[in-house]
């Protein structure tokens, strides 16, 4: 899909004050988006501040040397933020994901932009850019860069070049394209170092963190005839291991690695009784339909929701819904 970016161009060239969000739990693709966009408007002699509804995980602090990305309450508030000339959304668009930084976009006066590839979505009353086929929202900033002539960087090559990687799974996904191993070399060219930044972003796991991962593997549950997978991470997971929930993540496609399964979930049990659900699929499976019967959403192989405890409960109504989705598949 080829976008038009020339609104874009307006809007960063007419205003001087810019805040760039992303959704809660930011992953790389949401991190990288931000610290992109910020070095180009800021390269444009534009006053930008990064504030999110919750913190950046230590995994993925490399991107951000400076701190200079904020969670809302903490060292900014929510007049501070309102008070900005236009305020850019990445990497979401559901205002589900958004928290805190949700309640003062519906409040501001300030003109709204949302930069994102997710098939869920929401009317923020923004003025939107999006590509559904986009492998990545770092992969449509860089797009919108080349189109808007800007330079990339090497602090912008490194984020942009985390941000795809990550959400192709490292050029394994299907929405892999030949433009996106393009982009890449460009990225490359201007400064990433791909065994560095694959080195700083699978390489650097706890000792807790493997702990947790071999608890969830050996509780790791093959249902429907061997073609979904799924495990369960507890409180009890938590203590016992020392891990904390960031490090949770990705869990779940080691459960899709195993031959003859066309889906996968894991569902993490949160401190407020909540069960954080995360969904894969490597078939046409699509699991952002099972997410949005529960209210979350996502990609049509890569979804997430959450559900109400107990986890017994949650538990009957997310395999009921795969087993109809499999059924019919």
């Amino acid at each position: 899909m080829t976008i038009d970016w020339t609104p874009l161009r307006t809007i960063f060239e007419n205003n001087q004050r810019f805040v760039l969000s992303s959704h809660a739990r930011p992953d790389a693709d949401a991190l990288g988006s931000e610290l992109a966009v910020a070095g180009m408007l800021e390269s444009m002699g534009k006053s930008v501040r990064i504030v999110n509804p919750s913190a950046m995980p230590d995994s993925l602090t490399f991107l951000d040397p400076g701190g200079r990305i904020m969670k809302i309450g903490e060292g900014i508030t929510p007049d501070e933020i309102a008070d900005t000339d236009v305020h850019i959304v990445l990497d979401t668009s559901a205002w589900v994901q958004l928290g805190k930084v949700g309640s003062v976009l519906k409040t501001t006066t300030a003109t709204k932009v949302v930069i994102d590839h997710h098939v869920s979505s929401d009317n923020l009353g923004a003025i939107e850019f999006k590509d559904t086929k986009a492998e990545a929202t770092g992969a449509m900033v860089f797009r919108m860069a080349e189109a808007l002539d800007y330079p990339i960087t090497r602090d912008m090559a490194v984020a942009l070049f985390a941000a795809i990687t990550t959400d192709t799974g490292w050029f394994r996904f299907p929405s892999t394209t030949s433009d996106t191993m393009r982009i890449a070399g460009r990225l490359i060219d201007a400064g990433a170092r791909p065994a560095v930044i694959y080195q700083l972003l699978y390489e650097r796991f706890s000792a807790t963190r493997i702990k947790l991962v071999g608890r969830a593997l050996t509780d790791m549950q093959l249902v429907c005839e061997g073609r979904l997978a799924y495990t369960v991470v507890t409180q009890a997971d938590f203590k016992a291991t020392g891990a904390k929930p960031v490090e949770t993540e990705d869990i779940v496609n080691e459960c899709l690695r195993i031959e003859g399964t066309q889906a996968a979930f894991i569902a993490i049990e949160q401190q407020n009784g909540n069960i954080k659900y995360s969904f894969r699929s490597r078939t046409n499976l699509n699991v952002a339909a099972v997410a949005e019967q529960f209210g979350g959403g996502g990609h049509k192989q890569a979804s997430g929701a959450i559900l109400p405890g107990p986890l017994a409960e949650a538990q009957e109504k997310v395999l009921a819904a795969f087993k109809t989705v499999l059924a019919d598949g």
